[in-house]
């Protein structure tokens, strides 16, 4: 009789954690919209438009992968340097916002394969009288947006090596280049694609010149990627090559 009743206490407790599991399953697999962190502040990857609606390059191509597995996005404005504690922390699915991947990053979150290969690229004022060289020499005022390669640049290349110039940190890049135009700094170091699209905007910009880093961007997530995301990703992007789809987005926001 004893061994009856611990029989079925047993089965008991075996069917609970059954439910308990397969509800915690069924809430995980129900999981259909993902939360994108970018920082709505760098065309042409990510941008306002003139209906408010946040597009460009990283956003439409988030958007495009959502369609082709079946899941919906949220995209959510995020100052740059928020976005990699956030995707760690879970309150973030995706990072994408044009981030560079290094090996101090790769320590903190994972990375889909490379989708974009760029440089940085030094902007001055067309009546400042200067070039890349002098626009990185002693005693210049140099912006860049804090948390970026292009800030780790200037500490790596000119600070850490002996030329005495002030980095000054901003919250986005536009703030940099607006402080550029008011002459407050002598240049700005950014990433190439995003530094011709400030001086498409601004007649008193142009380019010093390039700074060959050959930097790939990836997109981002939590380290191990709980949420089996990178295979979706990187097939996304596979697909979006091969069906010309990704080349139309370029081509929307860069030209042919």
């Amino acid at each position: 009789m004893l061994g009856q009743k611990v029989i079925r206490a047993s089965i008991v407790v075996l069917a609970t954690v059954a439910i308990v599991v397969g509800i915690a399953g069924a809430a995980l697999a129900a999981k259909t919209t993902y939360k994108v962190a970018a920082d709505i502040s760098w065309p042409p990857f990510e941008m306002v438009d003139e209906q408010g609606d946040y597009v460009g390059i990283d956003l439409d191509i988030m958007r495009e992968i959502a369609k082709i597995h079946g899941y919906d996005i949220e995209i959510v404005d995020v100052a740059f340097d928020s976005i990699i504690p956030g995707v760690m922390s879970g309150v973030y699915d995706i990072g994408s916002s044009g981030f560079t991947i290094t090996e101090e990053r790769e320590k903190q979150v994972d990375f889909s394969a490379p989708y974009w290969t760029s440089d940085q690229a030094v902007i001055i004022r067309r009546d400042s009288g200067l070039n890349i060289a002098t626009a990185l020499a002693q005693d210049r005022k140099i912006g860049a947006q804090r948390g970026t390669t292009g800030a780790a640049w200037i500490k790596d290349n000119l600070i850490d090596k002996g030329i005495d110039v002030d980095l000054h940190r901003y919250e986005t890049y536009p703030m940099a280049v607006l402080d550029l135009l008011n002459g407050n700094i002598d240049a700005v170091v950014q990433d190439e694609p995003a530094s011709r699209a400030s001086i498409a905007k601004e007649q008193n910009l142009q380019m010093a010149g390039i700074i060959l880093t050959g930097e790939q961007f990836g997109f981002l997530v939590r380290e191990g990627d709980p949420e089996n995301l990178l295979p979706r990703l990187n097939e996304g992007v596979a697909q979006l090559k091969a069906s010309g789809v990704w080349d139309k987005i370029i081509a929307r926001y860069l030209g042919d």
